[in-house]
């Protein structure tokens, strides 16, 4: 499971407007493992994720999901995708967007409450979502990811604006559903989350610096926390760019 990948990108290249956002990047990312896509604000952690989706346009490469080309029609039952802009109906109650997004998605009824109760929000399934702190809509969009037990998670900074008790029962989630098989791939700039990560991705301006464990990242850059290991990938970078 470890050595087989969910997800194959070659060469990938995308351009948004006038900007070259991700100019050739390949990574693998295993089944069953939870993946941090690390990195600052504009790096292209969410173009990447997008691509992978299938709802980004791509210049030019070449991205498998789960044996099949990204975006096509059979993939969309088998992948949860949370972006980083909650993705629901603002007057809709919480309940009924995911009665609808279910329907949608083909899962069973009891999946709503299923999902209201991982992400904390039972009590408030009867709330109109415009009501809601930013929190707790992300919350929202997170349960509609979760909806019919996708095979892989794709998830824009999910623990944004929550409080650090629900970020820990999120991530001790995120654990178990990899331990049951699930592929995660969990954006964040955040670099404490990257050490509850089983692999990493680390983007700079639209390329990769690091695909590694977190281990073999602290090992090789001679440093003690994921933080400091990317500031000395960056600084590397900068100097070859200057040489």
């Amino acid at each position: 499971m470890m050595n087989s990948p969910a997800i194959t990108v070659s060469g990938l290249r995308v351009r948004r407007g006038d900007r070259l956002v991700i100019p050739d990047l390949s990574c693998r990312i295993p089944a069953g493992t939870i993946t941090g896509l690390l990195g600052p604000s504009g790096c292209g952690k969410t173009t990447l994720m997008r691509s992978i989706v299938g709802v980004q346009v791509v210049e030019s490469g070449s991205i498998d999901v789960l044996g099949l080309p990204a975006g096509v029609a059979p993939l969309r039952s088998k992948i949860g995708y949370q972006p980083q802009a909650p993705a629901v109906y603002q007057d809709l109650t919480v309940r009924e967007n995911l009665r609808y997004f279910s329907r949608i998605l083909g899962a069973p009824a009891a999946d709503v409450d299923r999902v209201l109760g991982i992400v904390d929000l039972a009590a408030h399934a009867d709330q109109i979502v415009m009501r809601m702190s930013g929190g707790e809509e992300a919350r929202v969009s997170l349960a509609v990811a979760l909806l019919g037990r996708p095979e892989l998670l794709i998830l824009d900074e999910p623990t944004v604006g929550l409080d650090p008790v629900l970020r820990r029962d999120l991530w001790e989630l995120f654990v178990k559903l990899a331990a049951g098989g699930t592929t995660l791939l969990v954006s964040s700039h955040v670099m404490d989350e990257a050490e509850r990560c089983q692999r990493l991705l680390l983007m700079r301006d639209g390329r990769l610096l690091a695909d590694e464990t977190p281990a073999q990242l602290l090992q090789r850059t001679g440093t003690v926390d994921i933080g400091s290991a990317f500031l000395q990938l960056i600084d590397r970078a900068q100097q070859e760019v200057h040489r």
